[in-house]
Formats: structure tokens, sequence, C-alpha cells
């Protein structure tokens, strides 16, 4: 076994070290389905701008994807099809130019939409697409008014109580929905054929539902002192002014795909041309974002270069990869230039902390998240008693870190404290996951994970012991956590024991021995594990049916870290892991990562190198 497990090691590491680049990151595709490609390709013609090769380019990744009943899906296991990406698909085809309705697989296409309800079922974000290109109808009554821009960060409903993400995607709508803008040109496809005119709207329904909340804020409006058309103008102005101040050097907003999106409709709106030098570099950032995957051109949601660099550059050291080999250098001179040291919207909850974050983007200067922060640590931590200058950015980093934990104990993604529960029942897609950031059992074990093995915090510390009291409030009642970053419950478990572990609880606990009772239970006959999207769905543990590579890695890790001995599950996880070398087949592409519940999933192309080697490694550390 020894021998096996050395010699799939080095495979991967010589595979990770031919993948990084000259300036020593790692740029694996981000990839997410098709979406961002249908939007590529409805933007560009909207705006004008006939780019053939590009949008040719997009058509055909589209196509590759489509199933042979005409449907596109977010994951394998999605039944017979997603009705919000088949509407998408069927829309950017047509207006590409590329297909006609009358084309057998446009046909296929479009019965699947109308036999799941057409447009009135897809979901909110897809409606509001279609609004902004002329192709469905605004709501009468827009409930959440530009105002919520005046009211200040004391009132209890403002537009910081969202998490920065539902605040990217809110801003340029508030400012498009004033105005119901919308924008059609002499190419636009007619899809009012697929509008089914029957039962009531779905989303004047959901929007009826927000009445309560808006009440609320209606109330904290009349409150503002000034004249009502004067407030509403000074409202626009700043949710103009909110989306340039964030606008990255390479012109996207949060180095988002869809709120860089939103934001060219929301300057349209407010009287730019087409032609604007900022829409201009915006589009020109989102095709920055271009990657290619199997010979297709896919359009990345946003790029993972810090997330991929911190996390290889880690697990390359855990194989034994000298600090100070070539790769290992570069990769930590690359993740010290991406240091952020701004200020943004992660101070208004947390005033006292000075920057000192990572991003997840390679653009990315303002939006650090706690995920990122302690990869890009673990990263650089062999050289921090070698070099101030790394000395001086671990400092600043794990101060930050610290300062991000919530009141309760936790940890979330991006802020402090975006947790408010009234805030989780609008109606939105995802409801809490995209709205709201709350403390989640991934970055809380991440991060407990990180201090206890690189800082030597353990539970005495009042920190560390308010992160594992929130860890073990938050257990499932089968034993796993849920991973809100990851897919799902074995991402989620994964975390929480070994951040639990490195902080020297007691591995005879008994929440950590109802974690692995329930890992053991779910193992596939073949000796590995795997995770349907559906549990991210459902929000309880669905079997794939098919182990995976990746999950098999957490699944192998956590064990490894909670076992003192080699268990007859252990051995039959590692001989999975050495059996599928090289593995290459859908459930390797299948995602492993979830950015909104329902509505699109990451495959990490790195995840299916980085993590096994992790496990392996540390299988080999401690018990070879």
């Amino acid at each position: 076994m020894k021998l096996l497990v050395e010699a799939e090691i080095n495979r991967l590491v010589d595979i990770l070290k031919r993948e990084q680049k000259l300036d020593g990151s790692w740029t694996y595709p981000f990839e997410t389905g098709i979406s961002t490609d249908c939007y590529m390709i409805i933007l560009l013609r909207s705006l004008e701008i006939n780019d053939e090769d590009f949008i040719n380019s997009l058509v055909r990744r589209i196509l590759s994807k489509q199933g042979e009943n005409g449907a596109w899906k977010l994951y394998d296991d999605e039944g017979e099809g997603n009705l919000a990406v088949t509407v998408e698909a069927y829309y950017a085809l047509l207006y590409s130019g590329r297909r006609t309705k009358n084309d057998s697989d446009m046909r296929l296409a479009r019965q699947f939409i109308l036999k799941h309800g057409g447009l009135k079922k897809v979901n909110m974000l897809t409606k509001i697409m279609l609004a902004l290109t002329g192709q469905y109808q605004w709501p009468k009554h827009i409930p959440l008014p530009v105002e919520i821009m005046l009211l200040p960060p004391a009132f209890p409903v403002n537009i910081f109580d969202l998490s920065v993400y539902a605040r990217a995607i809110f801003i340029p709508l508030l400012i498009t929905t004033d105005k119901k803008f919308h924008l059609k040109t002499n190419r636009s496809p007619d899809l009012t054929d697929l509008i089914i005119h029957r039962g009531d709207d779905e989303w004047e329904k959901e929007l009826g539902d927000f009445r309560s909340i808006s009440s609320s804020i209606h109330h904290g409006i009349k409150s503002l002192i000034g004249y009502p058309h004067h407030l509403h103008q000074m409202a626009l102005n700043r949710a103009e002014q909110y989306m340039l101040q964030r606008i990255e050097s390479d012109g996207t907003f949060y180095s988002y795909f869809s709120s860089t999106f939103l934001m060219v409709f929301a300057l349209l709106a407010r009287g730019y041309s087409k032609q604007h030098p900022i829409i201009l570099k915006a589009i020109q950032g989102l095709k920055s974002f271009q990657t290619k995957i199997d010979n297709h051109i896919h359009v990345q949601y946003t790029t993972a270069t810090i997330w991929n660099t911190a996390l290889i550059s880690y697990s390359l050291q855990e194989a034994g990869v000298s600090s100070s080999a070539k790769a290992i250098q570069n990769a930590q001179i690359y993740l010290l230039t991406r240091q952020h040291n701004l200020y943004s919207d992660w101070a208004v909850h947390n005033q006292t902390a000075l920057p000192g974050g990572w991003g997840f983007a390679n653009i990315n200067t303002i939006h650090p998240d706690v995920d990122d922060t302690t990869a890009a640590l673990r990263a650089i931590q062999s050289l921090v008693l070698k070099n101030p200058v790394y000395r001086q950015a671990w400092n600043a980093g794990i101060q930050w870190l610290i300062s991000m934990q919530n009141d309760d104990g936790g940890w979330a993604a991006f802020e402090r404290n975006i947790d408010k529960p009234l805030l989780a029942w609008l109606p939105v897609e995802g409801g809490g996951s995209m709205l709201l950031d709350p403390s989640t059992a991934d970055l809380t074990g991440r991060t407990l994970e990180f201090l206890g093995n690189f800082t030597h915090a353990d539970y005495n510390h009042p920190l560390i012991k308010r992160g594992v009291n929130w860890l073990f409030q938050n257990q499932e009642k089968d034993g796993s956590w849920y991973g809100r970053w990851g897919i799902c419950y074995i991402y989620g478990t994964w975390a929480a024991i070994t951040g639990l572990i490195a902080v020297n609880i007691n591995k005879d606990r008994t929440s950590i021995q109802k974690a692995i009772k329930w890992l053991y239970s779910i193992q596939n006959k073949d000796g590995g594990w795997g995770e349907s999207c559906q549990s991210d769905i459902n929000k309880k543990y669905v079997p794939l049916n098919e182990s995976t590579r990746t999950h098999t890695a957490w699944a192998l890790d956590t064990l490894i870290a909670a076992e003192n001995k080699v268990t007859p599950e252990i051995k039959r996880g590692m001989t999975y892991l050495l059996e599928t070398s090289g593995k290459s087949d859908w459930t390797t592409t299948y995602p492993k990562g979830q950015g909104l519940p329902g509505g699109f999933y990451i495959h990490y192309h790195s995840y299916e190198y980085l993590f096994p080697l992790l496990a392996l490694s540390h299988y080999k550390g401690k018990f070879c």
C-alpha cells in the first residue's frame, strides 16, 4: 500500500507542477454550467456588439450540453432537466441567429419548456433577465423601493443587512425596476409563445408575499427628511455610485458575472449610451472570464485563481514539496501580491478591524472572504518565520480573520452578523443562502482547523471555544454537518471534524463519533463516497449512487484525522482512490461546489487533484 500511495502522490504532484502558470498561480476553470454563456450572448446582442466568432464559440458549447429530450441540466442527476436553464439556452440560441424555432433541437427545447409551465414558472433571476430584455412584463408593483439606499445601517432593515452578493444583485435592480427598464433590438426573438396564459403569475404572487417586509421599509423611508422627488433622485444617485465605486480594474462589478450583467442594464437605465467607456470595459472584463474546456469556450462566473493557488500550494507542501521549491516560492509571491489592503463593505459591520484578507478571484481587491484567507495563510505559513514580509502579511491576515468571527461564535464567508431571519423570507430562489451570510459549518470548521494546526490555538482560547460550541449546536441529527459552499454534507462534515480535532477536542466525544458513524454508513460498496447536488435543495443527505474522487477524499481525510489506526473502511476508501487514478467520466465533472441552491453549481477542475493529494498525504504521514 505504501508504494502505491507514494506513486499516486507523485503522479498528482507532477500534474499540479506542470499546470502552474509563470506568475505562480493556478488558473483551473471555475465551471458553472451554461447560464453565463447564454447571458453573454444575450448581453452582446442587446448592446449590438456583433462579435460573431465569440458568439459562435458560445453557441457550440451550449449545444454540446443539450440533452436528448431538448433540455439542459444544472447537474447530471437533475431529473428531466432544468426549466430556467433551458429557457436561457433557447433564448440565447435564437438571439444568436444560429438557430431558429423550426430546428429540431429547438422544437424539443420548446416542448420541454411548455410542458413545465413556460416562462411563468422560471425562477425570479431568469424572469429579471427576460424583463430587462423585453421578453417579460415587469410586475405592476415593485415592493423594494430605491429609497432603501438612504436608510442608515442602524435602521432595522437596510441595504447592508443583505449579503454582499445580494447587494451586488439588488442595487442595480433597484435602478432598473424603478424605471421598469427594458431593451429590445431588431434582432430580439419573440418568446411570447412560451407564456402560458393560465393561472396566476408566480412573480406577482411571490412579490405579494413580500409586502409585510416591504411595509417596514416604507415606514422607514417616510421618516426621512426631504422632498419625495429629491429623495428619490438622491437614492438613484447613491445606487449608481455604489456600483461605480466597486468596479474592479478589469471593469467588472465585484468580479461577478451576474452583478456586472445587471450593472450594464442599470447604467443604460440611467442614460448611459451603449458605447459608454464604462460599459465597454465591463464587457471586456466579462470576456476576460473566458476559459477553454474540452475545446469549447466557457465564460466563467468569476475566476477562482486565488482559491486554486492557495489550496494547491498548501496541498503540495503537505505532500512533501519543500517550501524552497520554485513552484512553492512562485505561488507564495503571487499570493503575497493579492492580499487586500482596502476597506469596503466588510468594514460596515466590522469597524475596528484593519484590512488583511484575501479574495477569491484574481482581480479582486475589495471583496475578501474568510475561506480564501485561511487558505492563503496555510500556503504562506512556511515562510512566516524566515521572511519579515510574510510575517507582516501573516499578522494582518490573522487579525482580520479573528475579527470576522460572528457574535454567535461561527464564521461566515464575507461579512459579520449578516443573518437577520426576517430577510430569509424574501421571495428569492435560494432564500437565506443568497440574501444572508450566516455562520456555516464549513467556514467555521476550516477556520478552526487553520487556527488549531497553524497557530496552536486550542479549545482553551475563548474564541475557539465559541466556534466549537457553534459547531456542536449546529450538528445535524444524523451526525453530519451541512456545508454551504460544497456538496454538501460530506463537505461540511469534513470541515467540522478536522476543525474540531485540530483544536484538541477529544476524538471520543459523542458528536465526533456520531459523525464518523454517519460517514461509515454512507460509504459505497466500491469503497468510495458520492453525494448528489440534490442534498443542497432537499437540505438532507442525498446519495449520488456513484462514488467521486473528491467526495471520497473529503470522507477519507475526515476519517484519517479522527481514527488512531487504519480501519477497514479507510482501507477500502484508499483502495478506491488508488484504483481510480486518472479516472475521467461524468463523476469527475460532477459539481462539487455550490453557488446558489437550485440556481448554479460549480465544477472546480482543481479539486480532482488537490483533495485526493491531501488525503493521500495525510494518510502517508499518519499511517505509513
